[in-house]
């Protein structure tokens, strides 16, 4: 069976929405296809089902945030930000709220909402949305893109379409449908990839500690590597039965990603009491330590429950205040690894960039070929940021391949 579009999207997640959406509120015909049975399916679990959209801190300040190119988002920015965003779902009934961090959430704090109005806001431009049509391959004729071949109902179909936007994500969370498509569609073309692995992820440690479920506030985590110190971050941890999790550790766990995967020793190290230099804590301490008080009391004094007997294990029968002090402010495990991509909340690596345009997110590669979200070379920290990325991306992306197809202005 044949289709015939102005343009063709893969990939029904926030950039691909986006990238249709808008290709057919500038008058194109669109067709956006998605393998799995239900549009964004990534998006509707992102940020423990609650989706923090994007974050308000101002362009230069975002840019920070994001890995390894932040200077090639500057046009994607530009066209759609996060103002743009927040104005778009309000006015298709999502409205938000800015939290700790300028971090931006649906007021409902239902990630749900946010992909249900999306899907109804691309339908409304136009868009024709099939699910669980599995993309092939690409069709490309003379160096330029001509439509693709896929899968639906047990029968194969080909789409001629005179642009195509690629937005098939990464493979974190692969359940959703994030398989490294729109990669192997990629270089099949032509185009290089940069080496894939999960970022924003838990870390393995040796040992584990035991305080499974224990969440720290306001802690320092220093990364460690080959006896040098390479980075630290400042807020949340959490104990796991594996490592460490939380919002610090995932800051720094793309460059422990690659750090183990470059063979170097990684170690990180937890400063329980970064408020405190140590000639306070040794003051606080010897109040602590009155004769003869229990090693347990006191550690109790000093920390949550779940963690006296991990302390007292390591400290022995006899500890000196100097060994306690060391390991208040120096609370070392040795990193053995990091979760797997089902745990990983984003992608490091992808399209690289050499190979797009940033002015129009087109392939240098082939022509009337777009790349949004994911599947490019970008990623960054927690914050809202990587979802701007791909919301941006995606309407940029849109936006340029409607705009190719408009015939040239006579001279």
């Amino acid at each position: 069976m044949k289709r015939v579009c102005d343009v063709v999207v893969v990939g029904a997640g926030p950039a691909g929405l986006l990238a249709a959406g808008r290709a057919a509120m500038l008058g194109a015909k669109v067709l956006l296809l998605e393998k799995m049975e239900k549009p964004a399916r990534k998006l509707r679990i992102t940020g423990k089902g609650r989706c923090n959209i994007t974050n308000m801190r101002p362009l230069e300040e975002q840019l920070q945030e994001i890995h390894p190119e932040p200077r090639f988002l500057r046009q994607a920015f530009g066209a759609f930000f996060n103002r743009d965003l927040i104005a778009l779902l309000e006015a298709n009934g999502v409205p938000t709220k800015t939290e700790r961090g300028d971090r931006v959430f649906p007021a409902s704090d239902r990630a749900w909402d946010v992909a249900e109005a999306l899907v109804a806001w691309a339908k409304g431009q136009g868009v024709e949305i099939v699910s669980r049509a599995r993309v092939e391959s690409l069709v490309i004729e003379d160096g330029a893109f001509s439509g693709l071949i896929f899968t639906h109902a047990d029968a194969t179909h080909r789409v001629e379409a005179r642009c195509g936007v690629i937005a098939t994500g990464g493979l974190s969370y692969p359940a959703t449908g994030s398989t490294g498509d729109g990669h192997r569609f990629a270089e099949a073309a032509g185009h290089s990839i940069a080496p894939l692995r999960p970022s924003l992820v838990a870390i393995r440690t040796e040992p584990a500690c035991e305080a499974t479920g224990l969440r720290l506030r306001n802690v320092r985590l220093t990364l460690w590597v080959d006896g040098k110190k390479k980075a630290s971050e400042f807020g949340e941890a959490e104990f796991t039965d594996r490592g460490l999790d939380g919002p610090i550790v995932l800051r720094l766990s793309r460059r422990i990603v690659d750090f183990l995967a470059a063979g170097r020793k990684v170690e990180a190290a937890l400063d329980l009491k970064p408020a405190l230099d140590v000639p306070t804590l040794e003051a606080r301490l010897d109040r602590a330590f009155a004769p003869a008080a229990p090693l347990r009391d006191v550690l109790r004094s000093l920390l949550p429950a779940q963690l006296v007997e991990a302390f007292a294990a390591r400290l022995g029968p006899a500890p000196r205040r100097k060994e306690l002090i060391a390991l208040l402010k120096d609370l070392r495990f040795q990193v053995t690894g990091h979760g797997p991509w089902e745990e990983a909340i984003v992608t490091a690596g992808g399209v690289a960039l050499k190979g797009v345009d940033p002015r129009t997110l087109a392939s240098r590669v082939v022509e009337n070929l777009f790349f949004a979200g994911e599947v490019l070379d970008l990623d960054a920290n927690t914050g809202g940021y990587n979802l701007q990325i791909a919301f941006s991306t995606g309407w940029l992306a849109g936006e340029s391949a409607a705009k190719r197809l408009a015939p040239a202005t006579p001279i």
